[in-house]
């Protein structure tokens, strides 16, 4: 023990660690962690699940935070190279000032994608199976002949699922391998909320992207269109939670007033922090917003409110 102790101190290990960190984007591990709670939340009717799930829970938390992110980010790396070095946003990445190298890229992903099958398998089956699905998304996304990031529309589709559907279902078999439950609108609610989040991101990389001939949805549809085309998503999610705690479909029809009253506010604060020629600031702005009805739902649909 003293031993490993003093190996992980060593300046060499220290800055090894950082550097693959660095890769996986720990900043990035909570987009996905959230929607992976959420489904705990849909299956247990309840804020904290019961304690003896909860070993069970938090693996599954590590495999959906950092190593999930570790395997596709460190592959994207890889082989968004050649576009990168075009890309000022990108200055900072360990590949490009060579603090991790393009095999070392290669090499973290398969290790983590590796990791992120054994050790969902302590989590359920039907957990695994979607982790393996996860990670063939996001290899097909980044790795050619599919590389689905250059195809304009398949770049959203993969990332909007794999957070708005994927994540709840992830979190939903983590309690439970059944899912003839699994309120399937709540999934599509919050895949049609990734996409008005998803699209104003690949503006920021508008430019290079065209440098760098990748048919993204900008890239293909241009800045404005591709603006109008997320605000539209966001206004169709947000009515849909509307038209849900109308019905008393799964969202309490409790919050119906709330959400009338929210659904101008994300409106709006989409028009005043989203646009043509965005930063991600305004995103993780309007992201943190969104988590107070977000909020609210939590605490109406466990009793709580």
């Amino acid at each position: 023990m003293d031993f490993v102790t003093t190996l992980v101190q060593t300046p060499q290990v220290r800055a090894r660690v950082r550097d693959v960190l660095a890769v996986g984007r720990p900043a990035f591990w909570v987009v996905s962690v959230v929607p992976y709670y959420v489904g705990i939340l849909l299956a247990t009717h309840r804020l904290v699940p019961p304690t003896q799930d909860w070993p069970r829970l938090a693996v599954g938390a590590v495999v959906m935070g950092p190593l999930l992110w570790l395997a596709v980010l460190a592959i994207n790396d890889a082989y968004d190279l050649p576009g990168d070095l075009l890309n000022p946003r990108k200055a900072k990445s360990p590949l490009l000032d060579g603090r991790v190298t393009l095999k070392g890229a290669k090499q973290i992903a398969a290790g983590a994608a590796l990791a992120s099958i054994v050790v969902s398998l302590f989590v359920g089956s039907v957990f695994t199976l979607g982790v393996v699905f996860a990670l063939a998304l996001g290899w097909a996304y980044s790795v050619p002949p599919l590389r689905l990031k250059t195809r304009a529309g398949f770049d959203v589709a993969a990332n909007s699922l794999a957070l708005g559907t994927f994540g709840p279902l992830a979190g939903w078999a983590a309690v439970t391998p059944d899912l003839s439950d699994f309120p399937w609108l709540m999934a599509l609610q919050g895949t049609l909320a990734a996409i008005g989040l998803y699209l104003p991101t690949t503006l920021a990389d508008l430019e290079a992207d065209r440098a760098a001939g990748y048919r993204t949805i900008a890239v293909r549809l241009g800045a404005r269109a591709t603006y109008r085309l997320g605000f539209a998503f966001w206004i169709a999610a947000a009515g849909l939670s509307v038209v849900l705690a109308a019905l008393d479909a799964v969202i309490p029809r409790s919050m119906l007033t709330l959400e009338i009253v929210m659904v101008p506010v994300l409106v709006a604060a989409y028009r005043r922090l989203i646009g043509p020629g965005m930063t991600f600031r305004g995103v993780v702005i309007l992201a943190s917003l969104f988590l107070f009805p977000c909020g609210a739902f939590a605490l109406t649909y466990t009793g709580v409110l």
